[in-house]
């Protein structure tokens, strides 16, 4: 099955566009857990149990567990998606960047070790440096395009030609690296009149990963209008912290449950379905 065909089916079985974001900080996880050996693994697990009724998929951030050195339970929390929800998309959130023979072996990182639905890539080094994701013509790659954070203006809205950097890149990636229809584009809740361009420079077909929306302040709503296809989705709609660290004590997991639903029951008000 594609990405874009799961997604798609994820989308509609479970009626809902929230997506999860697994960036487990162990300096805030659950109190009960929180000197447990493996207090990372159960933090994921009971994340992943939670809220898997609410979502459409997961995004681990790769950053999070490389850096403490648990590439192993990144891969155990891939896995563990994999068999207990395989109708989930999985989104890892990696950010990768690089040409040749460094580029191949990111997307085997990717799509062969953590064996990913669909990773996150950025544009900056040209096609060659996407080549090798794009090969993998059942995976979705997901490219930087308007990022969530307020520094990605420095370059994104750079106007070039006569309009911001940005919009180039979802040209470009719609009408140049999409062949195979597996291309998605990160565009920011916290920016939703640029999101608005986006989709319709894009078209209707095109996923966007919107990250911004619990902590960092962007409106459901306002994303919802600007970035929503024809038939009410088209995005997949991240949620970090606000739900990961919803709760503190032993029913943290009721908590992130409570929030994840809360959040896709937002969306699907904003959504009109």
């Amino acid at each position: 099955m594609t990405f874009t065909h799961k997604l798609n089916q994820a989308w509609h079985s479970q009626n809902s566009l929230l997506m999860v974001g697994l960036d487990p900080d162990m300096n805030r996880l659950p109190e009960p857990i929180r000197n447990d050996n493996d207090a990372l693994w159960q933090f994921c697990k009971g994340i992943v149990d939670s809220t898997a009724p609410y979502v459409c998929g997961f995004k681990p951030q790769i950053a999070y567990f490389a850096s403490l050195g648990a590439e192993d339970v990144l891969q155990q929390t891939c896995d563990y998606i994999r068999v207990h929800y395989p109708d989930l998309v999985l989104l890892l959130d990696a950010k990768r960047g690089d040409i040749g023979s460094t580029a191949e072996h990111y997307a085997r990182e990717a799509f062969e070790r953590y064996r990913a639905d669909a990773v996150t890539i950025n544009p900056y080094m040209g096609m060659d440096s996407a080549q090798p994701y794009l090969e993998r013509k059942d995976k979705g790659v997901i490219v930087l395009c308007r990022t969530s954070n307020p520094g990605g203006s420095d370059l994104q809205a750079l106007h070039v030609d006569g309009k911001p950097l940005y919009l180039h890149v979802a040209a470009m990636v719609a009408n140049r690296w999409n062949k195979h229809g597996q291309c998605g584009l990160v565009v920011g809740a916290t920016f939703p009149d640029e999101l608005r361009e986006v989709r319709a420079c894009v078209g209707s077909d095109m996923p966007l990963l919107v990250p911004g929306i619990g902590a960092q302040g962007g409106d459901i709503q306002a994303t919802c209008n600007a970035g929503c296809n024809s038939v009410g989705t088209g995005m997949m709609i991240n949620s970090s912290r606000a739900i990961l660290y919803a709760g503190n004590q032993l029913n943290w997991q009721e908590e992130a449950a409570t929030v994840a639903q809360q959040t896709r029951d937002a969306i699907n008000q904003a959504r009109k379905i």
